[in-house]
């Protein structure tokens, strides 16, 4: 069998609607013939193939409402280095969201090119093509209050799988791909200032909210989300009646005494390198792309890991976990947008270039603070912003938890969240215990 006729058997595969996994015999014949670069090439195809057999997935029972993908030439598509595209982004959101129970509706909301009057566009090019947030709505009751949930850095939305179905029971659950990850749109991110990153983010997400007609709202952010989160309800406190800042990032000081290893470390010519790369916006990211068709075996080990052998809580599952790196995956390799904040909003060792306790007098909304017991982020300093804050604050600590606490103690995490939301779930909770195993900071 020559090499054209391995091409022709590959196309033929190719267009079934499942893609199978190829023999070995059409992998290594022109290696056999010492045609080294021609085998290397299909070797390389052969192997993309195989990883999208491997995480094909079944349809889900939930409608998905998506933009129909642009037309695209087949070879340039399929000899992509990275193997991942906004399509594989929501294929894999939509294998990983058939663990969920409750039916849901998947869109993009359109937010346009750039709000009225503002300094910062979405994307600056000669194109005035809209952008738009990936967005899922879960079922609930018509009275139930509605949970907007924002996820983190190097994050999206499937992150929270394991509290759509016990958050649903009791809210609205909305949950949002910030602009720049995970399934929404991925423009050119040009923002040169700590100021403009976090317009970015707060715009963009204000666009959002209007298209949506959302007002009255409580809204969750995690990690970096949370940091987005409460820039936002400083900024339109109007619309958020309560804020829940999940491990949030921004609360941490270099002054901190816990942040003495870091700084000492940075003085060492390791961390001065660590340091050089961090200023030189080098994201983690870029080594999940630098690995091209190996990346998604890196991001494996990675998940095996963090929620598997060194889990600080609950273990994955197998199908969890197989289901969590495919999306994990995905949104990790697509093209480099919204995580090149990194440097504009935070130092190296994630300080906050701007700490968000500075601003706790200026605080409108009620907030409750939620923390794993392990999470590296303090609490300590949602602690300080308390003093001076004139707004109702809590703050609430769930055992058997780190940064991911939603995903090492889902039952604990969803009682912090129904606890800090109990005044609009049920009447005359002013005397009401904090729930057995969560403790009070």
């Amino acid at each position: 069998m020559n090499v054209r006729h391995c091409a022709r058997k590959q196309q033929q595969l190719l267009s079934n609607k499942h893609v199978l996994t190829l023999p070995k015999s059409l992998l290594l014949p022109s290696l056999q013939k010492g045609r080294f670069i021609q085998g290397s090439f299909q070797l390389l195809l052969s192997a993309k193939l195989c990883w999208s057999a491997k995480m094909a997935g079944e349809n889900s029972k939930n409608d998905v409402a998506v933009y129909p993908p642009k037309t695209r030439r087949l070879w340039p598509s399929l000899l992509r280095w990275i193997p991942t595209s906004t399509e594989h982004i929501i294929a894999a959101e939509k294998r990983l969201l058939s663990l969920v129970k409750t039916p849901y509706v998947q869109e993009h909301v359109n937010i346009g090119s750039g709000p009225p009057g503002s300094k910062v566009r979405w994307f600056r090019s000669s194109s005035d093509e809209p952008r738009f947030l990936n967005t899922i709505t879960f079922d609930s009751k018509d009275d139930s209050p509605t949970l907007v949930m924002v996820h983190g850095y190097a994050a999206s939305q499937g992150f929270f799988f394991r509290n759509f179905d016990a958050l649903a029971n009791h809210f609205r659950v909305i949950a949002v791909d910030q602009l720049g990850w995970g399934g929404s749109s991925r423009p050119d991110f040009t923002c040169r200032s700590t100021e403009e990153t976090e317009t970015w983010f707060i715009d963009s997400f204000e666009e959002w909210r209007k298209a949506k007609n959302l007002s009255n709202f409580i809204l969750l952010g995690h990690s970096f989300g949370g940091y987005v989160a409460a820039k936002y309800a400083l900024k339109h406190p109007e619309h958020v009646k309560q804020l829940i800042l999940v491990g949030p990032a921004g609360f941490t000081s270099e002054s901190d005494p816990k942040a003495e290893f870091i700084m000492k470390f940075r003085a060492t010519w390791k961390g001065a390198v660590m340091n050089h790369l961090w200023e030189s916006n080098f994201t983690p990211l870029k080594i999940v792309r630098g690995l091209g068709p190996w990346g998604p075996n890196m991001v494996r080990r990675y998940t095996d890991m963090r929620f598997g052998t060194r889990a600080q809580g609950e273990i994955l599952t197998e199908e969890e976990s197989r289901l969590l790196t495919d999306y994990m995956y995905h949104v990790s390799a697509a093209k480099a947008s919204g995580e090149l904040c990194l440097k504009y909003i935070f130092k190296f060792g994630a300080f906050p270039r701007i700490p968000l306790f500075h601003s706790a007098s200026e605080w409108k909304v009620p907030t409750t603070f939620i923390y794993g017991f392990d999470d590296w982020m303090n609490y300590e300093g949602a602690q300080e912003a308390r003093k001076d804050m004139k707004v109702p604050c809590e703050i609430i600590r769930v055992p058997q938890g780190g940064h991911f606490v939603f995903i090492d103690n889902p039952s604990g995490f969803h009682s912090a969240v129904l606890y800090a939301c109990r005044k609009f779930l049920r009447p005359n909770t002013d005397n009401e215990s904090l729930p057995e195993g969560l403790t009070s900071a």
